[in-house]
């Protein structure tokens, strides 16, 4: 539900759904699993977005996905991949891990470390069904997103090139992007006609329109207007912007 007295709709992070399966302590923004709420189904293309704290030495066995591209950005520690591709690899805090599931894919997700791994991930529907799964990582050092959204993923082909920061592809059309502000730091994102873009601080205090958001508060925002984001204290911010 929009807070009336805010320009902005947030969804404060004791409101989202939470299940607390002791190797896994998971928060939804978006219904999920056992968690059903009808005014929170997803934001444009945008249907799952997940703020996972996985215990050390555990983590998610082979499960299958179809039909959605499933992007990992990882806040501390680090996750490991591997799939029915033969693809495996480790992706560190701050970086970025995007999975294709196209026509089938199994995969599993562990957890390696000694310490706890604390992670988003999101799923965002493709522009179309099938095609071939696929997976791919690559690092974003957090300083050169510094005091302006880079972007991370996206289903769009000029952010991809290298010249253009070489952002992970994916099959749909959206961006997933990084920024980390100092504190008093500002910038700002357009949200095209149409569009729905939803902003969550991985840490770090904003205010979003001069309204407060907290770290781990999710921010939907609808398209036509442009939102000014100043951070309170050092802010680390992921933003999907999807039609």
């Amino acid at each position: 539900m929009i807070d009336t007295l805010s320009t902005i709709d947030r969804r404060p992070f004791a409101s989202l759904g939470h299940a607390d399966h002791g190797w896994l302590d998971a928060r939804h923004h978006f219904s999920f699993a056992g968690y059903h709420d009808p005014a929170r189904m997803g934001w444009g293309a945008i249907r799952v977005w997940n703020d996972d704290v996985i215990a050390a030495r555990s983590g998610f066995p082979p499960h299958p996905h179809r039909d959605m591209e499933i992007v990992t950005y990882v806040r501390s520690g680090a996750i490991t991949h591997q799939d029915s591709l033969g693809n495996r690899g480790r992706t560190e805090a701050g970086d970025v891990q995007v999975m294709s599931a196209g026509t089938g894919v199994r995969h599993a997700e562990y957890n390696l470390e000694d310490e706890a791994t604390t992670l988003f991930q999101i799923w965002i529907e493709p522009r179309e069904a099938g095609g071939e799964p696929g997976w791919g990582a690559k690092p974003f050092p957090k300083g050169a997103r510094s005091g302006r959204f880079v972007t991370l993923a996206s289903g769009f082909a000029a952010d991809v090139l290298e010249e253009n920061g070489g952002a992970l592809s994916i099959r749909a059309d959206a961006r997933v992007m990084g920024a980390t502000l100092k504190a008093g730091e500002r910038t700002e994102h357009q949200v095209g006609p149409g569009r729905h873009a939803y902003l969550v601080p991985a840490t770090g205090r904003l205010l979003v329109d001069g309204d407060p958001v907290e770290a781990r508060d999710g921010v939907a925002l609808t398209g036509g207007r442009t939102v000014t984001i100043e951070a309170v204290e050092d802010a680390e911010i992921v933003l999907v912007d999807s039609e």
